[in-house]
């Protein structure tokens, strides 16, 4: 055989061990395809079409009318600053800090003030959604226990779901995903250097200068991943605040699952609910890519 052969026979086996290689994942890969890709092409096709769930004998291609639609609904732009809010009130405020504070804490704690922390903060996370939130509605119901505990101590109570609902799902999505952060923080403040602490302690620096100059440009990759998590996480809760407040009163607690919900399945608005659910998927990526922009500089 030539060298040329030789060559063209060795590439020929390299080709066909790759291939051999890549066999055991082509179930996964159909799969994905099946019940992933699939399903989002079609709510991608949908969209632009107006599909109601009843009362229609066909659907038609509108284009971009359900987009404008959203665009002019004041309800639709009302779900959008109650999203950002919830967002930033439960998870890049509450979550994030909280979780970073309980495993700062955490570090310095004796062995059953871990443990029992610990417990009772993943015990939450561990709750189904709907469990939570009917946890969460008895707190504030205005005969629950956050109003019994007013009373008692002689403070004035008052409805919280009907006039202050927003706060109350935040800080019930607060109540619930903290955990999530504890524990990343946790590891990744495992992985500081003591003797990089002691250092710094060494030379007089207080806390506070050794959480911002030390610990935080030291974990900042940690930060940048639980934030984008939560973020996400966040951005798609749905069945918290349905058990707590069905969006309401009125519309002052209707983010945009609870609103695309309310287009989709209770108005049969399916097109419509469905651009709604592609621009919150957009909003999702928005987030995702500064994140991961930070992530990708170097500590």
């Amino acid at each position: 055989m030539t060298v040329a052969g030789r060559h063209a026979a060795r590439r020929r086996w390299r080709s066909e061990g790759k291939a051999v290689r890549l066999l055991p994942l082509a179930p996964a890969t159909a799969l994905l395809l099946l019940f992933l890709a699939g399903p989002v092409a079609y709510c991608v096709a949908i969209a632009f079409t107006d599909t109601q769930l009843t009362g229609q004998a066909s659907a038609s291609f509108v284009g971009l009318a359900n987009f404008r639609r959203a665009f002019a609904d004041d309800g639709f732009r009302n779900a959008v600053v109650l999203t950002l809010v919830f967002t930033v009130l439960s998870s890049l405020v509450g979550q994030n800090s909280l979780g970073l504070a309980l495993a700062g804490l955490m570090r310095r704690a004796s062995r059953p003030v871990r443990t029992l922390t610990g417990a009772v903060v993943i015990a939450a996370w561990v709750l189904p959604e709907i469990v939570a939130g009917f946890l969460l509605y008895t707190f504030f119901n205005r005969r629950g226990t956050l109003n019994a505990v007013l009373e008692w101590l002689h403070l004035p109570t008052r409805n919280w779901l009907f006039s202050l609902p927003i706060l109350a799902v935040s800080f019930a999505n607060v109540w619930r995903g903290t955990a999530f952060s504890m524990l990343v923080y946790s590891a990744a403040l495992a992985g500081i250097p003591q003797e990089i602490t002691e250092a710094a302690e060494v030379d007089g620096a207080s806390g506070p200068r050794r959480l911002w100059h030390v610990t935080l440009p030291m974990i900042r990759r940690s930060i940048a991943t639980n934030l984008m998590l939560n973020t996400l996480q966040t951005l798609s809760v749905f069945g918290l605040i349905w058990a707590m407040t069905r969006g309401g009163p009125g519309n002052r607690s209707q983010t945009l699952p609870v609103f695309m919900y309310d287009q989709a399945l209770q108005k049969s608005l399916i097109g419509y609910g469905t651009a709604v659910a592609l621009l919150l998927l957009l909003v999702g990526a928005l987030f995702s890519v500064v994140y991961l922009r930070l992530m990708r500089e170097e500590v």
